[in-house]
């Protein structure tokens, strides 16, 4: 018999697809396996290089426009293109797109054992931000899918995003280590293990998608063109107004490229027959929010990491497994943070705990911005609020993206926030690469700097944090506006109380 549930039709007398459906996350453990393994690959990659970045400046000769642009190149990638391989695997089949996804990252990593240069490095990474935008935003819509109680999707979710988390956390402090016996290229070459356990147990574990399961309308193709390239022009304006100059026309015709692709963006979805992304949808106020919150968060993230790694090996000396063991704080709030988000919670609520969280990475980047040139103290306490605020956010952040959107449109809720949080990763790593270049002169990675240099550097480094913990502010107050503005239109009118509705 076929009824009707959440606009969806289904057939409640059929028993033996019912009994398809794993009754524990043991019974799923191959598919939980595989799924967790995407997460992990894509948080590993994103922490893990950070380490390496001096000892790949120097073997490659690359400036700091290059080297930012080693680690940015990834996030701009993943961020531009997840919207749209996200809406392909809608229609083609989202198990099928993660399985190529993750032969693309398996090869491209491979291919890490035979770089020479900074720029096919730059290519490699481009690559594998291709193949984390065709893996990441599936995965949590499969692991939905993969269970038929509410239950058991939570756990399987928490299981998924937790594995993802260790990865982030202790990227950089394994990165320290294996660089002290094994070449950079290490640090990449094993994403091709990760890759291969995520396909056999995505391949063997969960089943093909349905026809009937599939979107057909047609792809916006213009639409995702746009964005993309609105995206990365954003990116590469602030660098060509160090490295041209902002005498010469380029950068400024780079900047006017980007606005007017933003414009056509808009303009695109909002008369598009089937837009890629709806934005009466990331207007709602829980969105909005929800987006503004995680992208604070990935802003801080990235930037923090980025700069600290480069001060604690360049300007202060340490080895990289030195510069690991600085950023031990953060890997241990990362990991064992998880234990407040329930209780934090339970005792303030969600929108609360978004903005509280919110509001912890900002000062934890104003820490550092003022204080982390003073001593390794203060840029332990900058981690470790940054690291607070990230795990509380990347969870309850993307809960009220749910909360605010459609039952239908949950999919891509998952790909905003992906989104969201990869394109101010982008833009953390670019803004403090774009500064540091603009306050340095000569080469960055060389093995001694004069006097002058060290000072420069860590002006730079000063201006680079209070820069991002600006951007942060306005973005987390945008997001308190918003949750405030939500809040309010859920709350009964008087005369609604008193009519009874």
């Amino acid at each position: 018999m076929n009824v009707r549930r959440n606009g969806t039709v289904e057939n409640v007398g059929a028993p033996p697809e019912s009994s398809r459906s794993p009754r524990s996350l043991r019974e799923a453990g191959v598919a939980l396996a595989g799924l967790s393994a995407v997460f992990l690959f894509e948080m590993l990659d994103n922490s893990i290089l950070n380490v390496a970045l001096p000892t790949i400046g120097r073997e490659l000769s690359a400036s700091s426009t290059v080297l930012q642009w080693v680690t940015g190149v990834y996030a701009v990638v993943f961020g531009g293109l997840m919207l749209a391989l996200s809406a392909l695997a809608d229609r083609v089949g989202r198990r099928k797109v993660m399985l190529v996804g993750l032969v693309l990252m398996g090869v491209a990593s491979l291919a890490t054992a035979f770089v020479t240069t900074a720029e096919q490095l730059i290519a490699i990474r481009a690559a594998m931000g291709v193949a984390a935008a065709m893996t990441t935003p599936g995965s949590l819509a499969l692991a939905f899918r993969l269970f038929d109680e509410d239950g058991l999707r939570v756990r399987a979710t928490t299981l998924i995003s937790t594995v993802g988390l260790v990865g982030l956390a202790i990227g950089p402090t394994v990165g320290g280590f294996v660089l002290a016996f094994a070449p950079w290229q290490a640090l990449l070459l094993v994403n091709v293990p990760i890759a291969a356990l995520a396909f056999i147990g995505i391949r063997h574990g969960i089943p093909a998608d349905k026809a009937d399961d599939l979107h057909r309308d047609p792809i916006d193709a213009a639409g995702a063109l746009l964005g993309t390239a609105t995206i990365v022009l954003t990116l590469v304006a602030p660098t060509l107004f160090v490295d041209a100059g902002a005498a010469s026309p380029l950068p400024w015709l780079t900047t006017a490229a980007a606005i007017m692709t933003a414009v056509l963006f808009v303009v695109r979805e909002r008369t598009a027959r089937y837009p890629l992304l709806d934005l009466e949808l990331v207007a709602r106020p829980l969105v909005s929010s929800g987006l503004a919150f995680k992208a604070a968060a990935g802003l801080a993230t990235a930037g923090l990491g980025y700069l600290v790694t480069l001060q604690l090996q360049l300007d202060w000396g340490w080895t990289p497994a030195q510069a690991a063991m600085g950023m031990l704080p953060q890997v241990v709030v990362l990991i064992a943070g998880g234990a407040l988000i329930g209780p934090l919670v339970r005792r303030v609520g969600l929108d609360k705990a978004a903005w509280l969280s919110a509001g912890a990475v900002v000062c934890g980047l104003a820490v550092y911005g003022l204080l982390g040139r003073f001593g390794y103290v203060w840029i332990a306490l900058a981690l470790v609020l940054v690291a607070a605020g990230m795990r509380v956010v990347g969870v309850v952040a993307g809960t009220n993206v749910m909360r605010g959107l459609p039952a239908n449109r949950t999919t891509i809720g998952a790909a905003l926030v992906d989104t969201a949080s990869e394109v101010t990763t982008g833009i953390g790593i670019a803004v403090s690469g774009t500064i540091l270049a603009a306050h340095f002169t000569g080469g960055i990675a060389t093995s001694s700097w004069s006097t002058h240099q060290a000072t420069e550097f860590r002006e730079a480094v000063t201006w680079a944090g209070l820069t991002l913990t600006v951007l942060a502010a306005a973005l987390v107050g945008w997001g308190i506006i918003r949750a405030r503005h939500a809040a309010d239109s859920a709350t009964p009118s008087p005369a609604a109380d008193a009519d009874g509705t």
